[in-house]
């Protein structure tokens, strides 16, 4: 690969790999692997890395190097669970601030979203839909329990990338437009409803199993990337 390619790129080719499974949780990410990978220097490469486990998608020990992050099936229900009893509190305070500003905003977010569906774009669907939940839980107006859920939703996107599928991210969970239609119409009670069954089905959809540690061709992964 050319010696060009920006720290971003590599980055969301890493992540892009992590997110469709071709880089299984546990798996070592050697950092002259993936310079020879890449054709950059291994300081460019930790700088990746080091981004990435800032976002808990990978993790770095002292003397074992950098892989990716191996969440614990206890660790994914526990995520997720807490992700049910809390978001569907907040909706009542978001329906208080609620307007057709509000509304225009998410709708751009969910029109993201499905063109990231479309192009079949794993890692940017994973981030958006974790996206549109912080920034709903934000607009809550309580501080404290949004930074919470945000926390939360970081950890969900490494879950979701570990143990999901595209079915994890997609309608197949819920719409989100459909939630912002309920906010629409002042509808709490159906919308606490949607986000609750909403992130039921999320749960649901993760098939909570990591297999065994397999040897990776970080040459050819990365050489079949865009």
């Amino acid at each position: 690969m050319s010696n060009n390619l920006s720290d971003e790129y590599i980055y969301k080719q890493i992540l892009k790999s992590i997110v469709e499974h071709q880089l299984p949780p546990g798996a070592r990410l050697p950092e002259d692997k993936l310079s020879e990978a890449f054709g950059r220097s291994r300081t460019s490469i930790r700088k990746v890395l080091q981004r990435l486990a800032l976002e808990r998608i990978v993790t770095i020990a002292p003397n074992k190097g950098a892989q990716v992050s191996r969440p614990s099936e206890q660790e994914a229900k526990e995520v997720l669970n807490s992700r049910i009893m809390l978001e569907p509190l907040l909706i009542p305070e978001v329906l208080k601030r609620w307007s057709n500003t509000n509304s225009k905003h998410f709708r751009q977010m969910v029109k993201a979203e499905k063109q990231a569906e479309k192009e079949e774009d794993q890692a940017s669907l994973i981030q958006l839909t974790a996206q549109f939940h912080y920034e709903l839980a934000h607009f809550s107006g309580n501080s404290v329990m949004a930074e919470f859920i945000e926390q939360l939703c970081y950890r969900s996107s490494l879950i979701i990338a570990a143990f999901g599928s595209r079915h994890s991210v997609s309608c197949d969970c819920g719409d989100h437009l459909v939630l912002i239609e309920l906010l629409d119409k002042g509808e709490v009670q159906r919308a606490e409803k949607w986000m609750r069954d909403h992130l039921t089905h999320i749960k649901s959809s993760l098939k909570l199993t990591i297999s065994d540690d397999q040897k990776i061709n970080f040459q050819q992964l990365f050489s079949t990337m865009d």
